[in-house]
């Protein structure tokens, strides 16, 4: 088969995990930072692009890292960098003409992944490495250590030059929703989770069984993986069982039904042209093609959102990429779907027409964010690397990746293969109204926003009260054990969204032992709902 010089390709992907007592058994001042488990996986990456072991021999890697044209780096959480994409070029050695770091966002990762295959598509570069690294494992076993060690990590000078943003750095929420609570990821999924039971007619301990098989058999992927966090495989009662290394943390999510951030991980990947992986020397086996990928956001703010089930913006992202791989969903190999929580694979899985539940055919091949590890904005490369290797393995096989940034908010999709993309130019009648598509050299990109944003939305009321009707609602406990506050969404006699309340312990109980979804209320001038 000819290919086009042009062709994007992945030639290299590395993953680096430091868990405690394990591989690092000095004190916690000695663990790495992120730009250190970054250089980790960029040499495990630059290895990998000629299949050599930790050490090896990697002449076709050495000559694509020197020739990288540009670095792109998710930026870390867990440690203020004022640009880490120069630290990281400066212990790599390179001088890469452009130099982009994220914003927040778990979207980021493959929206990198589909910029940079579009633009050596274009012949705008040859070379790009991407990378990230969060440690939130050592920044909080800091904190508790007795001692309070410093952490001697990097510092760059406060009048140090800014890097390139990449991606929006839009606020999640609006200031009236952060009023009522909905100011962290833990208190806004479990609107979506509580919203998904209700819409699937499921009994509170259904729906709980119902997550904790989908958890349980992600931790099962992540039981193989040997970059994961966890490896254990857990069963659905150990999941949703409340004890105190599992306790409730948002109704009716556990511990163990979130993301684990606190993790020390790092993941990188090189991608290049066709004709820069030939003149490298990198095997035809290493080579995995980014075939199709798109792009597109909710609407933007949870007041403005049509419901709390369902994500739009996936679904059509997801029926763009699809049809731009020439291929469907059912035909797709392996699957890895974003998971900082069960409603966001839910939501997804639901969107692309996959389901949760086949066991020839799993939603994550990484393990998923509970159990292979939740690394800050960076866990999409660790999904990219994953998947990289898994195709590797399986010569004519298709993968798809998903990544979410904020509250089901920002969506990036991405389709590979281990042959070049042979679609021709697709039937526009397979895309959305309005869908925006550039292509390069094989590779196809879709931005459906213009269909998504003419799609209903709820016009909301900051000032509603009255009689209401409970949409769905988020219950977080204290540390003692008991639920503390609910934050609920209403909607008014006259359609509008409102969000209220909850304090009163009587009403808590109710919430997390019977269906609240549907419920008549009535809002106070205070914020207060009284359920009936």
């Amino acid at each position: 088969m000819t290919i086009d010089p042009s062709t994007p390709v992945v030639v290299g992907v590395g993953q680096v995990t430091n868990r405690p007592h394990s591989e690092w058994d000095g004190s916690l001042a000695d663990r790495p930072e992120p730009l250190g488990l970054m250089l980790d996986a960029v040499a495990a990456a630059v290895e990998d692009c000629d299949g050599a072991g930790a050490g090896g021999a990697a002449p076709a890697g050495r000559a694509l890292l020197a020739r990288t044209a540009s670095l792109r780096v998710a930026n870390p959480l867990s440690w203020h960098y004022v640009d880490p994409g120069a630290l990281l070029a400066e212990e790599l050695g390179i001088e890469p003409a452009q130099i982009l770091v994220t914003t927040t966002g778990g979207n980021n990762p493959q929206s990198l992944v589909n910029a940079t295959a579009l633009a050596i598509g274009r012949g705008e570069l040859d070379v790009a490495v991407l990378a990230g690294a969060d440690c939130y494992y050592t920044r909080a076993a800091a904190r508790r250590h007795p001692d309070r060690p410093l952490l001697p990590w990097t510092v760059q000078p406060t009048d140090t030059e800014p890097p390139t943003p990449f991606g929006s750095d839009r606020r999640g929420t609006t200031r009236s929703e952060e009023e009522r609570g909905l100011d962290l990821p833990i208190h806004v999924f479990p609107l979506f989770e509580n919203a998904l039971r209700a819409e699937a007619g499921r009994t509170l301990p259904e729906h709980e069984a119902h997550i904790g098989g989908l958890w349980s058999r992600f931790s099962g992927v992540a039981s193989h993986n040997p970059y994961a966090w966890l490896q254990e495989a857990m069963t659905t009662e150990d999941l949703t069982t409340v004890t105190e290394a599992n306790r409730m943390i948002a109704y009716p999510y556990t511990k163990l039904l979130t993301a684990n951030l606190q993790v020390d991980q790092g993941a990188a990947a090189i991608l290049c042209s066709a004709a820069a992986a030939e003149a490298a020397g990198v095997p035809r086996d290493r080579w995995v093609f980014p075939l199709a990928g798109a792009d597109a956001e909710d609407h933007w703010f949870l007041s403005h959102r049509a419901d709390f089930h369902s994500s739009p913006a996936i679904r059509l992202a997801g029926a763009s990429a699809l049809a731009l791989s020439g291929t469907e969903a059912e035909a797709v190999d392996h699957v890895d779907l974003y998971s900082c929580f069960p409603a966001a694979v839910e939501i997804a899985a639901a969107e692309l027409g996959l389901p949760t539940d086949d066991p020839g055919r799993s939603c994550t091949v990484t393990g998923g964010m509970t159990f292979a590890g939740g690394p800050g904005n960076n866990y999409g490369t660790h999904s990219l690397a994953t998947m990289v290797g898994v195709l590797r393995e399986e010569p004519g096989a298709t993968g798809l990746t998903t990544g979410l940034g904020w509250y089901v908010s920002k969506h990036s999709i991405g389709v590979y293969g281990t042959s070049p993309n042979a679609t021709g130019a697709v039937d526009p009648g397979l895309l959305p109204d309005g869908t925006v598509v550039e292509s390069a050299a094989g590779f196809a990109w879709a931005d459906p926003q213009v269909a998504v944003g003419a799609l209903p939305q709820c016009s909301p009321d900051a000032d509603a009260q009255g009689e209401v009707t409970v949409e769905t609602y988020s219950v977080g406990f204290g540390r003692p054990g008991a639920p503390e506050r609910a934050v609920v969404a209403c909607r008014t006699l006259g359609g509008r969204r409102a969000w209220a309340h909850v304090t009163d312990p009587d009403q808590l109980a109710v919430l997390v032992t019977e269906e609240g979804c549907g419920r008549l209320g009535t809002l106070r001038a205070d914020g207060e709902v009284d359920l009936r």
